[in-house]
Protein backbone atom coordinates (compact mmCIF):
# COMPACT_ATOMS: atom_id res chain seq x y z
CA UNK A 1 0.00 0.00 0.00
CA UNK A 2 2.94 2.05 0.81
CA UNK A 3 4.58 1.69 -2.28
CA UNK A 4 1.52 2.72 -4.27
CA UNK A 5 0.66 5.93 -2.43
CA UNK A 6 4.82 6.41 -2.87
CA UNK A 7 4.79 5.93 -6.61
CA UNK A 8 1.38 7.94 -7.15
CA UNK A 9 3.21 10.67 -5.53
CA UNK A 10 6.01 10.88 -7.02
CA UNK A 11 4.00 10.83 -10.34
CA UNK A 12 1.99 13.96 -9.10
CA UNK A 13 4.68 15.80 -8.24
CA UNK A 14 6.98 15.18 -11.57
CA UNK A 15 3.49 16.47 -13.78
CA UNK A 16 3.34 19.27 -11.23
CA UNK A 17 7.17 20.21 -12.30
CA UNK A 18 6.79 19.73 -15.58
CA UNK A 19 3.77 21.56 -15.86
CA UNK A 20 5.21 24.18 -14.46
CA UNK A 21 8.51 24.35 -16.17
CA UNK A 22 5.73 24.53 -19.37
CA UNK A 23 3.94 27.43 -17.72
CA UNK A 24 6.76 29.50 -17.28
CA UNK A 25 8.27 28.49 -20.73
CA UNK A 26 4.89 29.51 -22.14
CA UNK A 27 4.82 32.82 -20.00
CA UNK A 28 8.35 34.05 -21.42
CA UNK A 29 10.35 33.40 -18.45
CA UNK A 30 13.21 31.29 -19.70
CA UNK A 31 13.46 33.71 -22.84
CA UNK A 32 16.92 35.77 -21.45
CA UNK A 33 18.47 32.49 -20.34
CA UNK A 34 17.63 30.84 -23.60
CA UNK A 35 19.20 33.48 -25.21
CA UNK A 36 22.17 33.62 -22.92
CA UNK A 37 22.17 30.01 -23.81
CA UNK A 38 22.62 30.04 -27.26
CA UNK A 39 24.99 33.23 -27.64
CA UNK A 40 27.39 30.60 -25.18
CA UNK A 41 26.91 27.93 -27.43
CA UNK A 42 27.67 29.96 -30.17
CA UNK A 43 30.41 31.54 -29.02
CA UNK A 44 32.22 27.93 -28.16
CA UNK A 45 31.10 26.84 -31.55
CA UNK A 46 32.57 29.55 -33.12
CA UNK A 47 35.97 28.67 -30.97
CA UNK A 48 35.94 25.12 -31.51
CA UNK A 49 35.73 25.99 -35.43
CA UNK A 50 38.90 28.32 -35.42
CA UNK A 51 40.89 25.77 -33.34
CA UNK A 52 40.06 23.19 -36.00
CA UNK A 53 40.61 25.52 -39.14
CA UNK A 54 44.39 26.61 -37.51
CA UNK A 55 45.16 22.54 -36.48
CA UNK A 56 44.06 21.72 -40.10
CA UNK A 57 46.09 24.40 -41.78
CA UNK A 58 49.31 23.80 -40.01
CA UNK A 59 49.00 20.03 -40.45
CA UNK A 60 47.93 20.92 -44.67
CA UNK A 61 51.00 23.73 -44.77
CA UNK A 62 53.93 22.04 -46.08
CA UNK A 63 51.95 20.11 -48.71
CA UNK A 64 50.36 23.70 -49.62
CA UNK A 65 53.95 25.19 -49.72
CA UNK A 66 55.21 22.42 -51.99
CA UNK A 67 52.24 22.56 -54.15
CA UNK A 68 52.92 26.71 -54.73
CA UNK A 69 56.83 26.11 -55.11
CA UNK A 70 55.68 23.46 -57.75
CA UNK A 71 53.08 25.93 -59.55
CA UNK A 72 56.08 28.67 -59.14
CA UNK A 73 58.67 26.70 -60.49
CA UNK A 74 55.80 25.87 -63.67
CA UNK A 75 54.90 29.78 -64.34
CA UNK A 76 58.86 30.39 -64.51
CA UNK A 77 59.73 28.12 -66.50
CA UNK A 78 56.72 29.41 -69.06
CA UNK A 79 57.92 32.56 -68.90
CA UNK A 80 60.87 32.00 -69.67
CA UNK A 81 60.15 29.78 -72.91
CA UNK A 82 57.83 32.79 -73.62
CA UNK A 83 60.45 35.65 -73.75
CA UNK A 84 62.85 32.95 -75.41
CA UNK A 85 59.97 32.84 -78.18
CA UNK A 86 59.79 37.06 -77.92
CA UNK A 87 63.85 37.44 -78.21
CA UNK A 88 63.48 34.45 -81.45
CA UNK A 89 60.40 36.49 -83.20
CA UNK A 90 62.63 40.01 -82.68
CA UNK A 91 65.42 38.29 -84.07
CA UNK A 92 63.75 36.86 -87.15
CA UNK A 93 62.22 40.31 -87.47
CA UNK A 94 65.49 41.96 -87.44
CA UNK A 95 67.10 39.57 -90.26
CA UNK A 96 63.60 39.88 -91.78
CA UNK A 97 64.10 43.62 -91.57
CA UNK A 98 67.68 43.57 -92.70
CA UNK A 99 67.46 41.52 -95.69
CA UNK A 100 64.02 43.99 -96.86
CA UNK A 101 66.95 46.68 -97.15
CA UNK A 102 69.25 44.27 -98.72
CA UNK A 103 66.97 43.36 -101.09
CA UNK A 104 65.87 46.70 -102.01
CA UNK A 105 69.89 48.04 -102.24
CA UNK A 106 70.45 45.05 -105.10
CA UNK A 107 67.18 45.90 -106.81
CA UNK A 108 68.53 49.69 -107.26
CA UNK A 109 72.14 48.48 -108.73
CA UNK A 110 71.00 45.98 -111.10
CA UNK A 111 74.34 45.80 -112.75
CA UNK A 112 76.14 44.19 -110.20
CA UNK A 113 75.10 40.20 -109.02
CA UNK A 114 75.15 39.63 -105.37
CA UNK A 115 75.69 36.62 -102.81
CA UNK A 116 73.91 37.10 -99.39
CA UNK A 117 76.06 35.73 -96.72
CA UNK A 118 76.08 35.68 -92.85
CA UNK A 119 78.45 36.86 -90.25
CA UNK A 120 79.68 33.40 -88.63
CA UNK A 121 83.37 35.17 -87.30
CA UNK A 122 84.43 38.42 -86.02
CA UNK A 123 88.10 39.36 -85.25
CA UNK A 124 89.41 38.91 -81.64
CA UNK A 125 92.70 40.70 -82.52
CA UNK A 126 93.13 44.26 -81.87
CA UNK A 127 95.61 44.83 -84.78
CA UNK A 128 93.54 43.47 -87.13
CA UNK A 129 89.99 44.03 -88.63
CA UNK A 130 88.06 41.31 -90.43
CA UNK A 131 84.95 38.92 -90.37
CA UNK A 132 84.11 35.54 -91.24
CA UNK A 133 81.20 34.99 -93.36
CA UNK A 134 79.47 31.23 -94.04
CA UNK A 135 79.94 31.33 -98.07
CA UNK A 136 83.31 30.03 -99.62
CA UNK A 137 84.47 28.86 -102.47
CA UNK A 138 81.31 26.21 -103.16
CA UNK A 139 79.37 28.98 -103.63
CA UNK A 140 81.37 30.82 -106.38
CA UNK A 141 83.09 33.56 -103.52
CA UNK A 142 87.01 34.77 -104.72
CA UNK A 143 89.27 36.59 -103.82
CA UNK A 144 89.14 40.61 -104.03
CA UNK A 145 85.37 40.26 -104.55
CA UNK A 146 83.81 43.65 -102.68
CA UNK A 147 81.59 43.05 -99.75
CA UNK A 148 78.71 45.70 -99.17
CA UNK A 149 75.59 46.19 -97.40
CA UNK A 150 72.79 48.35 -97.74
CA UNK A 151 74.55 51.26 -95.79
CA UNK A 152 77.90 51.30 -98.26
CA UNK A 153 80.94 49.19 -97.97
CA UNK A 154 82.49 46.60 -95.72
CA UNK A 155 85.83 45.51 -97.33
CA UNK A 156 87.34 42.78 -100.00
CA UNK A 157 87.61 39.21 -99.77
CA UNK A 158 90.52 38.34 -98.79
CA UNK A 159 90.62 34.39 -98.29
CA UNK A 160 88.44 31.66 -99.03
CA UNK A 161 87.83 27.94 -98.20
CA UNK A 162 85.29 25.44 -99.42
CA UNK A 163 82.66 27.27 -96.64
CA UNK A 164 83.59 30.02 -95.23
CA UNK A 165 85.45 33.02 -96.56
CA UNK A 166 87.56 35.98 -94.75
CA UNK A 167 86.69 40.06 -95.13
CA UNK A 168 88.93 42.45 -94.47
CA UNK A 169 87.32 45.38 -92.96
CA UNK A 170 87.93 49.25 -94.34
CA UNK A 171 88.82 49.64 -91.32
CA UNK A 172 91.74 47.48 -91.07
CA UNK A 173 95.57 49.06 -90.82
CA UNK A 174 96.49 47.32 -93.88
CA UNK A 175 93.78 48.47 -96.46
CA UNK A 176 94.14 51.48 -98.62
CA UNK A 177 91.09 51.97 -101.03
CA UNK A 178 91.07 54.51 -104.11
CA UNK A 179 88.09 57.02 -103.43
CA UNK A 180 86.60 60.44 -104.77
CA UNK A 181 85.22 63.35 -102.91
CA UNK A 182 81.65 63.56 -104.43
CA UNK A 183 81.31 67.27 -103.88
CA UNK A 184 84.69 68.20 -105.13
CA UNK A 185 85.44 65.91 -107.54
CA UNK A 186 88.62 64.92 -106.53
CA UNK A 187 90.15 61.64 -105.79
CA UNK A 188 92.08 60.47 -102.31
CA UNK A 189 93.27 57.65 -100.27
CA UNK A 190 90.84 56.33 -97.79
CA UNK A 191 92.89 54.36 -95.12
CA UNK A 192 92.27 52.14 -92.14
CA UNK A 193 94.14 52.10 -88.92
CA UNK A 194 94.41 49.94 -85.44
CA UNK A 195 91.99 52.04 -83.65
CA UNK A 196 89.20 51.06 -86.19
CA UNK A 197 88.79 54.72 -87.19
CA UNK A 198 89.47 55.25 -90.89
CA UNK A 199 90.78 58.38 -92.99
CA UNK A 200 91.15 60.16 -96.18
CA UNK A 201 94.68 60.58 -97.26
CA UNK A 202 96.23 62.91 -100.41
CA UNK A 203 93.44 65.57 -100.71
CA UNK A 204 95.09 68.01 -102.48
CA UNK A 205 95.89 71.30 -101.39
CA UNK A 206 94.33 73.11 -104.10
CA UNK A 207 90.93 71.51 -103.63
CA UNK A 208 88.09 72.88 -101.75
CA UNK A 209 86.94 70.30 -99.45
CA UNK A 210 83.96 71.13 -96.99
CA UNK A 211 83.02 68.87 -93.95
CA UNK A 212 79.72 66.53 -94.48
CA UNK A 213 81.28 65.91 -98.37
CA UNK A 214 79.98 61.86 -99.74
CA UNK A 215 83.00 59.87 -99.81
CA UNK A 216 82.44 56.71 -102.85
CA UNK A 217 85.13 54.68 -104.31
CA UNK A 218 86.74 55.51 -107.58
CA UNK A 219 87.52 52.53 -109.22
CA UNK A 220 90.67 53.85 -109.45
CA UNK A 221 93.62 50.41 -108.59
CA UNK A 222 91.25 48.07 -110.07
CA UNK A 223 90.37 46.92 -106.47
CA UNK A 224 86.81 48.25 -106.36
CA UNK A 225 84.16 49.04 -108.64
CA UNK A 226 83.58 52.83 -108.71
CA UNK A 227 80.78 54.77 -106.76
CA UNK A 228 80.55 52.54 -103.76
CA UNK A 229 79.38 54.36 -100.34
CA UNK A 230 81.64 54.93 -98.46
CA UNK A 231 81.16 57.50 -95.50
CA UNK A 232 81.37 61.25 -95.06
CA UNK A 233 84.35 63.53 -94.70
CA UNK A 234 84.68 65.62 -91.24
CA UNK A 235 87.55 67.07 -89.05
CA UNK A 236 89.49 68.47 -92.19
CA UNK A 237 92.63 69.27 -91.38
CA UNK A 238 94.58 71.59 -93.22
CA UNK A 239 98.10 73.06 -92.91
CA UNK A 240 100.07 75.28 -95.06
CA UNK A 241 103.49 73.45 -94.50
CA UNK A 242 102.24 70.08 -95.80
CA UNK A 243 101.91 68.65 -98.96
CA UNK A 244 97.87 67.36 -98.60
CA UNK A 245 95.11 68.05 -96.83
CA UNK A 246 93.83 64.72 -94.45
CA UNK A 247 90.55 64.40 -93.03
CA UNK A 248 88.66 61.56 -90.99
CA UNK A 249 85.98 59.90 -91.93
CA UNK A 250 82.37 58.96 -90.99
CA UNK A 251 81.79 55.47 -92.29
CA UNK A 252 78.12 54.84 -92.94
CA UNK A 253 78.17 51.49 -91.82
CA UNK A 254 77.70 50.10 -88.17
CA UNK A 255 80.75 47.80 -87.71
CA UNK A 256 79.81 46.46 -84.64
CA UNK A 257 76.03 45.26 -85.90
CA UNK A 258 77.22 42.99 -88.87
CA UNK A 259 75.11 40.05 -89.44
CA UNK A 260 74.18 39.80 -93.05
CA UNK A 261 76.24 41.16 -96.34
CA UNK A 262 76.63 41.13 -99.69
CA UNK A 263 79.07 40.11 -102.11
CA UNK A 264 79.71 41.53 -105.48
CA UNK A 265 79.90 38.36 -107.61
CA UNK A 266 80.40 39.76 -110.87
CA UNK A 267 83.65 42.15 -110.00
CA UNK A 268 86.53 40.94 -110.87
CA UNK A 269 89.63 42.85 -109.16
CA UNK A 270 92.29 43.50 -111.24
CA UNK A 271 95.96 43.96 -110.06
CA UNK A 272 98.07 46.20 -111.74
CA UNK A 273 100.77 46.16 -109.68
CA UNK A 274 103.38 44.89 -112.53
CA UNK A 275 102.00 47.81 -114.39
CA UNK A 276 102.96 50.31 -111.46
CA UNK A 277 106.57 51.70 -112.66
CA UNK A 278 108.81 51.28 -109.75
CA UNK A 279 110.37 54.29 -108.07
CA UNK A 280 114.49 54.69 -107.88
CA UNK A 281 115.60 55.59 -104.47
Amino acid sequence: MKTRFSRSLQTTIIFLVVGGILALALGGFFSSASASFGRSLISAQTWVSTRYITIRDFFNAPSDIASLQQRNAQLESEISGLQAQVIQLQQQLTDTQVLAALVDFSQGSPESVYKAASVIGRDPSPFLHYIIINSGSNAGLRRGMPVVTNQGLIGRVDAVIADAARVQLVTDPSSAINIRLQNADTDAILVGSVTGDIAIEMISQDVDVQEGDVILTSGLGGNYPPDLLVGQLFNLRKRDYELFQTASVQSTVDFSRLEIVLVIMNFKPIDITPLVPETTP
